[in-house]
C-alpha cells in the first residue's frame, strides 16, 4: 500500500492559474533586480566613457610653416652738425638730404645750408653732416680734417677720424664725443667736454685751442 506524501505548500508546483508561492516570487524577483542592476551598470559605464573618451581632434597642421615677418624696408643715415636734434634716423628708400635734415628738427641757426646738397638721395649707413657757417665745405658736404684751414677740430661736426687726430684723442674717445652729440645735440662750450667720460680739466684745456664749437 503506497503512502501518500504530503508536501508543504510552498514545494508543491503550481497548477495552472494558481499563484507562485512567496519563496519562488523572491527568486523572480531577485533575479529581476540583477537584471536591471546591470543594465544600471552598463548605462553608467557608457557615461562614463562618454564624458572622459571624448576624441580630441587635433588641429590640422600646415605643411609649411608661416613665414617670418618681412623686415622693415628703409635706410638709416646719422646725421650731424648744424641740425637741430642730430642723431641716427630711419628713412625711406629714395629720401633725399632734405628729408633727412628735416627728420633731424631741421637746420640750425648757424648752419651754412648751402654747405650740403639737399637733393641728393641718401643711402643706408652713410653719415651726413651740416656744416656751420664760415666753415670750409668738401664736396662730400662735409667740415675738413683736422689740420685743413685754420687747423681747428669742429666738435660738432667732426667725423671719428678727425676727433683722432686730436692729441690724447683714439678711437675710444672719439667715440664718446660722437655719443654723447648724438644724444646731447651740439656742443655749447668746450667746456662740455667735461660730463664725457675720460676727460679731465687738464686733457680740455690741453685741448682748448685745437678744438671749437
Amino acid at each position: 500500500m503506497t503512502e501518500n506524501v504530503v508536501l508543504p505548500a510552498e514545494d508543491r508546483p503550481p497548477h495552472a492559474g494558481e499563484p507562485l508561492p512567496a519563496r519562488a516570487r523572491l527568486g523572480v524577483g531577485a533575479v529581476v533586480v540583477l537584471v536591471l542592476l546591470a543594465f544600471a551598470v552598463t548605462i553608467g559605464i557608457g557615461m562614463v566613457r562618454g564624458a572622459t573618451g571624448t576624441e580630441v581632434v587635433e588641429p590640422a597642421v600646415s605643411a609649411s610653416p608661416p613665414s617670418a615677418a618681412d623686415p622693415q624696408v628703409g635706410v638709416y643715415v646719422h646725421v650731424a652738425g648744424a641740425v637741430r636734434e642730430a642723431g641716427l634716423y630711419r628713412l625711406e628708400v629714395g629720401d633725399r638730404v632734405a628729408d633727412a635734415v628735416a627728420r633731424a628738427g631741421g637746420f640750425a641757426e648757424d648752419a651754412a645750408r648751402d654747405g650740403v646738397n639737399l637733393a641728393r638721395p641718401v643711402a643706408d649707413g652713410e653719415q651726413i653732416v651740416v656744416p656751420v657757417t664760415g666753415a670750409e665745405v668738401t664736396a662730400g658736404g662735409a667740415a675738413p680734417a683736422a689740420g685743413a684751414s685754420d687747423g681747428v677740430v669742429d666738435l660738432n661736426t667732426a667725423t671719428r677720424e678727425q676727433l683722432d687726430t686730436l692729441p690724447r684723442i683714439g678711437p675710444a674717445l672719439a667715440d664718446r664725443i660722437i655719443a654723447w652729440r648724438d644724444e646731447n645735440g651740439r656742443f655749447t662750450s668746450v667746456d662740455d667736454l667735461s660730463s664725457i667720460p675720460g676727460f679731465g680739466d687738464k686733457m680740455i684745456e690741453a685741448l682748448r685751442d685745437l678744438v671749437r664749437v
